[in-house]
């Protein structure tokens, strides 16, 4: 049935306010098909009509609460029917859940029948952390009272307005049924002990009561007009919470499907005008072959059909670009789909001939960028080369001034990068933008290289697995006065100024927390905790317009417009194919931005970005470093791809930085060191050995014998700390009680990790040590900051360790809550060494907020203050970063028997990494012999080679627990103390541990005796000899 939609003038309405009615033919079919009339303003007392179903409007009280902007021109017929729907229920008084594949659809079908009635809405966007406050009463303090305030639902209820609830199956169970009652009853119970009743029931008493004695009787009238829209997706199919029973059964449902491919095709057509209608058709073909049935039991994701409106807008730019690129741009298959998903959508294009002939050109680069000129300011004018041709079009831009080159140090232009530049400028044309890549292969870099080029300022987001809605939009805080206040996050700040945002690390971050991010990016629209509401802003101009508000008194209503050049930059490493905790780009993620994959550089480029980041660097080690990375990371061995990554670009320039600044260094030593080659199984380090001697790399017995004989002492001379053979001026403190003094005995194998570290630490590094339990790494940092005089502070993580405890300890002073600064922002601001011990306790989703520090110098405390690099900033709450700050990290080696979370594989490559292992014999033999002079040294000798052998059966996996040097000083502590006690009792302090597993005991006992400690000897194992 063909549906109309009319408005009738009511008799009442004053004539000065004229019904606007638009013809619109929805459907260019045969005549004799029905016609849809809209209203565009209509005045209270009207009517609109839909086809056969007639609602009367009235007069909203808070107008500014009524959705504008949201209907078009012409409504498509199904749309229509969806709203005729709708306004069935509305007249039934039922409560609607509109159904269907992700996308911002069913949210504007809503918000669009708000519009035509003119009802004012109450919206929340349900995530995982979603509780009962956010629904019913939220308390808060005022002049050390504790008070309530109605939230959504209650202001919904009470108010007449429609409250529309998105993503239910985001709510962690049993926290929607709070609603239960007030969806069948229009009944609820409230915290400040009023009661919520339904219209009926309190009319009925208000013929026999007063107004006051139901006022007394603390009774809350709920609007007739009071409706809940849910808008959801369907559990199972999508991932998600699926509906509880009670409330399903509460809700009328509605499937809202995508639009049908005719009305879709028309829409597209209006759009893209330059574009043929046969590509057009092709390409929609394609999207909807993606959705069906058939594709999903394949396991490929749904297409992203709402977004191939941005799609086309680019091509109607762009009429000679290749169609299959940007289907990648809104579907990244190569990244997101296993060989067989990939080999699918390949057919399909084939089928529907959208494989690309070479005509169809790719960008090349960006030609220049300008400011638009008149009164368009926040534009750019960019131009891009395309196929010999300049292509000029505008894009939202910064305050700051435009640069095509930013000039800066760290960015050096490839060929790829030009394209990935020109193609990022075509997408930010049109919506968000999502970077995907490797660690360390520069997403960042190219990130503010682009905010540069448009003149905008960047607010870099560290995103991290704990993170809370709360942590992204609005945090609770309280004034001096105890009082309860909302703080913005640096997102709602930066949109509002119009910032370019960047979300580091979006695949780490809960997709049921994201999901209040998602109509922020669909509609640039925003309501927060406090009740605030921001607006886009040409929704926000025709508020102003229309109501004939001033920005002052829109201001007191809590309705402030978003600027309109904010843009959001994403940051993802690639999903895993196949995994289920890390294949984080699922259809729901695909509607939010355009994807852009940022390939590892080329061989040829890579060089080019070292030589001209460091000139002086040896070019026969560039290039076999180069041609190992490149054999590494071609190759379809899991295990070399592994090792792959820990040569990252990112790596790799710290290698050859390093070697420009120590030419005499041996290449095998610096890769080795880069790969934690001493930690890395058997299988692995035999790659790494056989792909390095193929790559031209090796190291002689004569390096070794160098290395072995060269001095490794230390001295304070004149001021000047020399280690080895480098030397450091020693730093003056103010705060000298924090330098670390610690009993130390060198040792030539500490000292050669003493001084690589200082080469390290010279050059700016931060520093990651790896190693075993009790072999000196705690002693070596102490050490090691004793002789250069650096005052210490010292963070131990954990478990229970969280991304708040790491920068802030919350405490009350005067029943105020104070933040008192954790060690990392003390050494931040005081230009101390931070060494954070037990890094690989506490989850990598925690310490990957350490990444921004690291990189960028820049980091958001909870308290609102925020870490930067330079004085330069004039931000207020800004904490700069004192020049002489360093990080020092302590870890495990990864894998059995430690326990921990794996540090190295996650943050390994913005640390220069040092593995520390047992000393060798030699230097063993000579510390023991400081810590137990008395003690014979046969027997020392005894302790060295079976402990010794012990460790090498550890590496070989014959036996779990790598037995240290701290356990045999404690063995030979022992001795010199109570030098009567036998040898094969004191070792017992260590094995005793052992004595009830019986495989590992034997081990221990025959190796044991083999070095003449005779422990445990029973009958069994004494041997006579023959007569």
């Amino acid at each position: 049935m063909q549906s109309r939609v009319f408005c009738l003038s009511g008799g009442g309405g004053p004539a000065a306010r004229r019904v606007r009615l638009l013809l619109r033919q929805v459907v260019r079919g045969p005549p004799g098909r029905e016609r849809a009339l809209h209203s565009a303003g209509a005045a209270p007392g009207d009517t609109v009509t839909i086809g056969d179903v007639s609602f009367k409007l009235k007069t909203p009280k808070n107008p500014e609460l009524v959705p504008l902007n949201y209907l078009p021109d012409s409504l498509t017929q199904s749309v229509v029917q969806h709203l005729r729907w709708i306004m069935q229920k509305d007249l039934l008084g039922q409560d609607v859940f509109l159904i269907g594949p992700p996308g911002p659809l069913r949210r504007s079908i809503a918000m669009q029948y708000l519009e035509l009635t003119k009802r004012e809405v109450e919206y929340i966007a349900l995530s995982r952390d979603t509780t009962e406050t956010d629904l019913k009463q939220r308390r808060e303090i005022r002049a050390g009272t504790a008070f309530y305030i109605d939230q959504c639902a209650v202001r919904a209820a009470t108010e007449g307005r429609i409250l529309v609830l998105e993503g239910l199956e985001k709510a962690e169970r049993n926290v929607l049924p709070v609603l239960n009652n007030l969806l069948e009853n229009r009944e609820m119970q409230l915290e400040d002990g009023r009661f919520l009743m339904s219209t009926e029931h309190y009319d009925k008493l208000l013929q026999e009561h007063s107004k006051a004695e139901l006022d007394a009787w603390k009774l809350v009238r709920v609007s007739e007009d009071f409706r809940v829209i849910a808008l959801g997706l369907p559990v199972p199919r999508y991932s998600g919470n699926p509906l509880d029973p009670p409330l399903r059964s509460r809700f009328q449902a509605r499937d809202v499907y995508y639009l049908p491919f005719k009305d879709h095709l028309q829409l597209l057509y209006s759009v893209g005008s330059n574009i043929s209608a046969e590509r057009i058709s092709q390409l929609l073909s394609f999207a909807t072959t993606l959705c069906t049935q058939e594709s999903s039991t394949l396991g490929l994701p749904d297409f992203p059909l709402d977004n191939l409106l941005a799609a086309v807008q680019i091509l109607d730019t762009f009429p000679m670009m290749s169609v299959q690129h940007i289907i990648k741009w809104l579907y990244p298959f190569n990244v997101l789909l296993g060989k067989e998903g990939r080999t699918a959508v390949e057919d399909t294009l084939k089928r529907f001939e959208l494989q690309d002939s070479g005509s169809r050109l790719l960008p090349a680069r960006i030609a220049k960028v300008e400011r638009a000129h008149g009164n368009m300011t926040s534009q750019a004018d960019v131009t891009i080369q395309i196929a010999e041709k300049e292509v000029v079009f505008q894009v939202p831009a910064g305050t700051r001034p435009l640069q095509l080159s930013s000039g800066s140090d760290s960015f050096i232009r490839t060929s790829s990068h030009e394209q990935l530049l020109a193609e990022m400028m075509q997408s930010h044309m049109v919506k968000d933008v999502c970077l995907i890549g490797g660690k360390g292969c520069g997403k960042t870099v190219i990130a503010k290289e682009f905010a540069d080029m448009l003149g905008y300022n960047v607010e870099p987001i560290m995103l991290y697995q704990d993170m809370t809605a709360r942590d992204l939009l609005q945090q609770r805080y309280t004034l001096p006065n105890g009082d309860t206040a909302w703080r913005p996050s640096p997102l709602v700040t930066a949109a509002l100024e119009g910032k370019l945002v960047v979300l580091d690390g979006i695949h780490r971050v809960n997709s049921g927390t994201l999901a209040v991010l998602q109509r922020l990016i669909h509609d640039r629209e925003l309501t927060l905790y406090d009740g605030t509401r921001l607006l886009r802003e040409d929704r926000y101009q025709h508020l102003k317009e229309e109501l004939q508000f001033s920005d002052e008194k829109l201001k007191q209503r809590s309705l402030f417009p978003i600027h309109s050049s904010f843009r959001i930059i994403a940051l993802a490493e690639p999903p895993v194919i196949g995994s289920s905790t890390q294949q984080w780009l699922g259809p729901e993620f695909l509607t939010l931005f355009l994807f852009h994959n940022v390939k590892s550089l080329t061989k040829n480029e890579e060089i080019q970005v070292i030589k001209e980041m460091i000139p002086n660097v040896p070019k026969v080690a560039v290039e076999q470093l180069l041609t190992l990375t490149h054999k590494l990371r071609e190759t379809n061995d899991p295990t070399a791809q592994s090792l792959a990554s820990s040569l990252s670009t990112r790596q790799l320039l710290r290698i050859c930085c390093r070697l420009s600044r120590y030419p005499d260094e041996s290449l095998y030593h610096a890769v080795n060191k880069a790969c934690l080659s001493r930690f890395l199984p058997n299988l692995a380090r035999s790659a790494l050995h056989k792909h390095l001697l193929d790559s031209g790399i090796e190291t002689s017995p004569d390096d070794t014998r160098k290395m072995e004989e060269k001095d490794y002492s230390c001295e304070i001379n004149a001021g000047i700390l020399r280690i080895g053979t480098v030397t450091v001026p020693v730093y003056n403190p103010n705060e000298k009680m924090k330098v670390p003094d610690v009993l130390f005995y060198e040792n030539t194998q500490h000292m050669m990790v003493m001084e690589d570290m200082l080469k390290d630490f010279l050059l700016g590094e931060h520093l990651l040590l790896v190693g075993n339990q009790g072999v000196g790494k705690n002693k070596i940092v102490d050490r090691f900051l004793h002789l250069l005089n650096r005052p210490r502070e010292y963070l131990q993580l954990h478990r229970d360790t969280t991304v708040q405890s790491l920068t802030l300890q919350p405490s009350v002073k005067d029943g105020l809550i104070v933040y008192e600064d954790s060690p990392l922002v003390k050494a931040v601001k005081l230009g101390h060494i931070l060494v954070i011990d037990e890094a690989d306790k506490a989850p990598t989703n925690v310490t990957c907020i350490l990444k921004t520090l690291v990189e960028s110098g820049e980091m958001v405390l909870s308290d609102g203050r925020r870490l930067v690099a330079s004085n330069a900033d004039r931000r207020e709450n800004v904490v700069v970063i004192h020049p002489d700050f360093r990080m020092i990290v302590l870890a495990n080696r990864p894998g059995f028997p430690f326990l921990g979370n794996d540090f190295f594989g996650t943050l390994g490559d913005i640390f220069s990494c040092h593995a520390v292992d047992n000393p060798k014999p030699n230097s063993e033999f000579a510390m023991l012999r400081q810590y137990g002079p008395d003690v014979p040294e046969p027997v020392l000798q005894k302790l060295v080679t079976a402990f010794g052998e012990l460790r090498s059966l550890a590496d070989q996996g014959i036996i779990n627990y790598p037995y240290s040097t701290r356990e045999v000083v404690n063995i030979v502590k022992h001795l010199q103390k109570f030098p009567t006690e036998g040898l094969a009792n004191v070792v017992r302090n260590v094995f005793d541990f052992d004595s009830y597993n019986n495989e590992m005991h034997e081990i221990l006992i025959s190796t044991l005796h083999k070095h003449g400690i005779p422990i445990g000897a029973k009958p069994t194992s004494v041997q006579l000899a023959k007569e």
